[in-house]
């Protein structure tokens, strides 16, 4: 299948676990690998079939480790064997996107990529292709083009991208230039960020030609550049390959492409934003979760679960069952409840970024049996 843009390369890093969505999302079943919206599908295939229109499907490639390759690949029959890049252990954005640059940029010098989540939520299709097309027109002019999103509150759950001047790029009228990208802030800074509107969510995403990226990562982190670079040599040589990455990936330094390539690129002038006016949400914690699923109305109890037996009287939140049991809920404001077979999880939405605590907690006292 050919998509609309024939130099563009889609690249969907699928790692991690989301361990603030601990009990549901498991080393084992990780957070991309479920159905969190009610779509019938995974998280990991509601994001191929938003990249394919753009791409087609021999152009999406998929970062993601060893253990998960059989899942993706079900949850993706269409993906091209020589598209499926291994990791043998999670290294972080930069190394995964890194060596997809590499990777492509071998086959292809002129390609670019775009780096899209598996696990995040889009609506609005229509406009999520134009921001995508008029970063890809922007990353044909040199630079490497990030989407943002228009707050639509003081979040301090994301990090922040400041726009300046308005790019003269043909294809691409909505385009700015980067001023800074800034960290996760108080909440009376992201007040103040709203307030300027010149802030902008930072949802993760990169588009930039494939040499320009490996550039970057030459000129910041050159030791992690040298090791993907080696990688892609051998890549494509089934022979050479799984030596070559149980030799080099174990090695390669961990670092966000946020620090390795955006922020740098930033400080140089060399990094532009489209503003993405969809909906999306990183469904970071059970809060978010609760709020996607209740539609936005919070005296709703949202539900998730097939088999899910749940009495619930004046309460709101979410709950999630994974078992058979018989779950009564009442008179509760803003309760997360997750039951699976082997673990129980009770917290509030106010709580819900500090489940990634009880994780760490449980890796500390051995229990990774629940992980």
């Amino acid at each position: 299948m050919q998509g609309k843009l024939s130099d563009f390369y889609a690249v969907i890093p699928a790692g991690g676990i989301g361990s603030r969505l601990w009990p549901l999302s498991r080393a084992d079943a990780p957070k991309f690998l479920h159905d969190l919206t009610g779509s019938g599908q995974s998280l990991l295939r509601d994001t191929w079939d938003r990249l394919e229109p753009l791409s087609g499907s021999d152009r999406i490639a998929v970062v993601t480790g060893r253990a998960h390759r059989a899942a993706v690949e079900k949850e993706l029959p269409g993906v091209a064997d020589l598209n499926v890049f291994l990791e043998s252990e999670p290294r972080e954005s930069a190394a995964a996107i890194g060596l997809a640059a590499a990777i492509l940029h071998r086959r292809e010098p002129n390609v670019i990529i775009g780096s899209f989540a598996a696990d995040h939520v889009i609506q609005g299709t229509n406009r999520f292709e134009w921001a995508v097309e008029q970063a890809v027109a922007v990353a044909r002019e040199g630079y490497i083009c990030t989407i943002g999103i228009p707050p639509a509150e003081p979040s301090v759950g994301f990090g922040y991208i400041r726009s300046g001047d308005e790019l003269k790029i043909k294809g691409a009228p909505a385009a700015l230039l980067v001023k800074e990208f800034v960290e996760k802030p108080n909440l009376e800074t992201a007040k103040r960020y709203v307030e300027a509107r010149t802030y902008l969510w930072n949802a993760g995403m990169f588009i930039a030609r494939a040499d320009v990226i490996l550039a970057e990562l030459a000129k910041n982190e050159p030791e992690l550049h040298a090791g993907l670079v080696e990688l892609a040599e051998a890549w494509d040589d089934r022979d050479k390959r799984g030596p070559a990455v149980d030799r080099i990936w174990p090695g390669l330094k961990k670092i966000a492409i946020d620090y390795a390539v955006a922020e740098p690129a930033a400080a140089a002038g060399t990094l532009a934003v489209i503003p993405g006016h969809f909906d999306w949400d990183d469904v970071g914690d059970f809060a978010s979760l609760a709020k996607l699923n209740s539609r936005g109305r919070g005296s709703d109890l949202a539900i998730l679960g097939e088999n899910a037996r749940v009495l619930a009287d004046a309460s709101s939140g979410i709950l999630v069952s994974q078992t058979n049991r018989v779950i009564s809920v009442v008179g509760v404001k803003d309760i997360v409840i997750v039951d699976t077979p082997d673990a129980l999880l009770v917290t509030t939405s106010e709580h819900a970024q500090r489940v990634k605590g009880v994780v760490d907690a449980l890796k500390l006292t051995g229990r990774g049996d629940v992980l």
